[in-house]
């Protein structure tokens, strides 16, 4: 079921260590059922509403499922098939089935409130951080009480600051809701909030036209930078970790979603699709967090590609306040710092001379290839 599920998540669960390989899987794909509920247009909020305030006591009642989504709802299967993961919850020790139980009802009730009203009344940021902390920081909350119930995190933070944890679930939401613009626009969701993008427009859907490029990607960077602010916490939560297993789990997807910003940042195509990191780039990443010196290599690399995009004589609001992001992430970058430091400065580090001489000569050396095959 997993597998059928998730494409990215499925691996990265499955390399966890004992019983908190189970329980992760059964979290994820009771919280994959209640998202399907949400997401699924086909359903009335009436029908929604009592569903998701009630779905953490479904999940307790043996042989449920549910078959009124859609046909073309994309986890339809799920909860067609709902009853094989109540089995399974069922099997897990009591420590974990609580912490599922509660946070699949917290989520529940945060998702009801804002399913019984439209998104385009999300008017501030301070709402949008309310419901991402909902969709999101409970996922990064719940997590972080399972790995400290399985044992293999004892660190007193990590138990008793939910403020790390909702924020390592903030970071992922957003950049997830900057990148689908185009996805949730053209099917009016929307979740850029108000505050911010009446700021460029006078409707959100007017950012689609080519002639508004311009206040489109200032509200695009406006938003990037918003997220930027969660990086300390970030590498604060990524710190306390001490099992290798876990910390690749959650170091993962952390580094997917800063070069999904670096990409996005500045960029007109967010507008016209979903813009995605190329599979070699993904592939390097995952195969190069293994511990926080690499996850620092990595934000350092992407961070430095995001300030090259930025114009250094422009006067605009959101690129001053990117700029004072970036530098309160690089303390946090260590002896990777000067890279970041270089590309705000738009000179070019020897570390990126150096890559661009070496794709040179690769290119030049494909060429006499080719040149020698032909002749």
């Amino acid at each position: 079921m997993l597998e059928l599920t998730s494409r990215s998540f499925s691996s990265v669960i499955q390399q966890l260590e004992g019983s908190l390989r189970d329980a992760v899987c059964v979290f994820y794909l009771v919280l994959r059922g209640l998202d399907t509920i949400e997401d699924d247009p086909t359903l009335s909020v009436d029908r929604k509403i009592p569903l998701l305030r009630d779905f953490y006591n479904l999940i307790e009642k043996e042989g449920w499922t549910f078959t009124e989504n859609g046909p073309d709802e994309k986890d339809r299967h799920l909860l067609v098939r709902f009853d094989n993961v109540i089995a399974f919850y069922r099997s897990l020790e009591m420590h974990y089935r609580n912490v599922i139980s509660d946070i699949t009802r917290d989520m529940g009730a945060g998702m009801a409130k804002f399913c019984n009203r439209s998104m385009q009344d999300v008017n501030s940021v301070a709402e949008w951080e309310e419901y991402c902390h909902y969709v999101a920081g409970l996922v990064g909350i719940g997590l972080t009480q399972l790995f400290v119930q399985s044992g293999l995190e004892t660190a007193l933070e990590l138990n008793g600051d939910t403020r790390l944890s909702n924020s390592m679930g903030l970071f992922l939401q957003k950049v997830n809701i900057i990148r689908d613009y185009r996805e949730d626009v053209d099917v009016n969701r929307v979740f850029w909030p108000r505050e911010v993008w009446s700021l460029y427009a006078e409707s959100i859907g007017d950012f689609r036209a080519t002639q508004a490029r311009n206040p489109a990607r200032q509200c695009l960077n406006h938003l990037i930078t918003d997220a930027l602010k969660h990086v300390p916490d970030v590498f604060h939560y990524l710190s306390l970790l001490s099992n290798r297993s876990i910390f690749q789990f959650c170091a993962i997807p952390q580094v997917m979603a800063i070069a999904t910003l670096a990409l996005c940042y500045d960029n007109g195509q967010v507008f016209e699709q979903n813009v995605k990191i190329r599979k070699g780039l993904a592939v390097r990443m995952i195969i190069d967090s293994v511990d926080m010196a690499s996850v620092e290599r990595i934000f350092a690399q992407q961070l430095a590609i995001l300030a090259a995009k930025i114009i250094p004589a422009s006067a605009d609001v959101p690129v001053h306040a990117t700029k004072q992001a970036l530098q309160k992430a690089i303390p946090l970058l260590k002896e990777h710092a000067p890279m970041v430091e270089a590309a705000l400065k738009g000179e070019r580090s020897a570390a990126s001379q150096f890559s661009v001489l070496v794709r040179i000569l690769a290119l030049g050396a494909l060429f006499l290839a080719l040149f020698c095959v032909t002749q």
